[in-house]
């Protein structure tokens, strides 16, 4: 990268000197798998998810089928209109952890600091490592174990902070690298769309739009004083990341910070009796969930999805934290008032509990609703680093 006249003169931030950071993220993971595994489907536009029939969405789509605008989370029948020459494939879950098993014990051969994402996925601290190797010899070594040993492909992002590798990680996908230097970090954050940075959402990127800000450097001239005042909390956030700021440890043990479920119906609900039977359902999952876990939480958050695929979520903090189905279900309840729910049609309903905390005490329990059988339903958690968006 060029010197920048503008930023070229100022110095690094001290936490940029201290660490190398692997964000290293497998190439269209799902789809590259079934591919390997059957290699009559090289070269053509492969989707992983529901049939295109279904209501299901897709789980991940190849590098053929993304060139026409297929991505993941699309609803399958959309994804069909897009590419209607695709092949659907039904996921295959056990295979992917079986594979994601062996990438993380590639991983481990450069270092024990490791943080898992996803399955394919992670964040690796390779400032000391018994190799002595510099991080991106190790990238690349990585890369090269992947394809010798799995047949799959990962591109990785090697900077300072985990912030500016998870970014430069998809700069060269598929099996690329890309490196950030500390001193390049300032300009390589400059001309990024705020979008970019991970925690900016479609409703906070157009409340920053209407401030005037569109990319990291339009932040740039405001002190974190006058940001503050502008925009909140999210204000000092945003001057800090905007400059490539990240000082968040590599977590090799990562706290669940959500707990929760989502359904998406076989047909669009707008009846209100319907919903919130769906809605008694989604809650004692959750609740199940937490009394397994033996946790409680304090902040319950209903996702809403409607017909056009439009996306609502609500949130209520309590000020104790509960466990229990009928305290869950009555906030939910609430929530779901703050919606669209019975003027238009709704596709998708989910509840989570967050702000949790482990139950110590027998007497912490409160009253648990024994009529809500075990079953053997795996609960779905949420690990975003740091804001969570509408």
């Amino acid at each position: 990268m060029s010197d920048d006249p503008i930023i070229h003169d100022e110095p690094p931030h001290p936490s940029l000197l201290q660490r190398k950071i692997i964000h290293f993220d497998m190439d269209a993971y799902y789809a590259s798998i079934e591919v390997r595994d059957d290699p009559s489907l090289a070269g053509k536009p492969l989707i992983v998810g529901g049939s295109p029939t279904s209501r299901g969405v897709v789980c991940t789509a190849s590098y053929e089928a993304r060139k026409f605008g297929v991505r993941s989370a699309m609803a399958c029948a959309t994804a069909y209109r897009l590419c209607p020459e695709a092949i659907f494939v039904r996921p295959n879950f056990d295979k992917y952890t079986e594979d994601s098993r062996a990438i993380r014990e590639i991983f481990g051969r450069y270092t024990h600091l490791i943080e898992p994402l996803s399955l394919d996925e992670a964040y690796l601290d390779v400032t000391h490592n018994p190799m002595g190797l510099r991080a991106t010899q190790i990238a690349k070594k990585i890369q090269d174990d992947i394809i010798r040993e799995l047949n799959l492909s990962g591109s990785a992002g090697v900077a300072p902070n985990k912030l500016v590798a998870k970014i430069a990680s998809d700069i060269n996908k598929p099996k690329g690298i890309t490196v950030v230097m500390p001193q390049q970090v300032l300009k390589f954050m400059g001309t990024l769309p705020l979008r970019k940075i991970h925690g900016i959402g479609p409703a906070t990127e157009k409340r920053l739009e209407k401030k005037g800000f569109r990319n990291c450097r339009d932040l740039w001239p405001h002190s974190i004083e006058v940001l503050e005042q502008e925009l909140g909390n999210l204000g000092p956030w945003l001057y800090l990341r905007t400059r490539g700021i990240d000082e968040r440890p590599v977590r090799t043990h990562r706290e669940r910070k959500s707990l929760g479920k989502e359904d998406t119906f076989a047909t669009d609900l707008i009846d209100l009796e319907a919903l919130d039977k769906e809605l008694v359902i989604l809650v004692e999952k959750v609740q199940r969930g937490m009394k397994r876990k033996d946790i409680q939480g304090k902040t319950i958050t209903l996702k809403v999805k409607y017909s056009d695929f439009t996306l609502n979520t609500r949130s209520h903090t309590l000020p104790s934290a509960v466990n229990d189905a009928k305290d869950l279900l009555e906030v939910t309840r609430e929530l779901m008032k703050l919606t669209e729910a019975g003027r238009k049609k709704i596709r998708l309903l989910g509840v989570s509990v967050g702000n949790l905390s482990k139950i110590t005490s027998q007497f912490a329990l409160g009253v648990v609703d024994e009529s809500i059988a075990d079953d053997d339903d795996d609960d779905d958690e949420s690990d975003d680093d740091d804001l969570d968006e509408d």
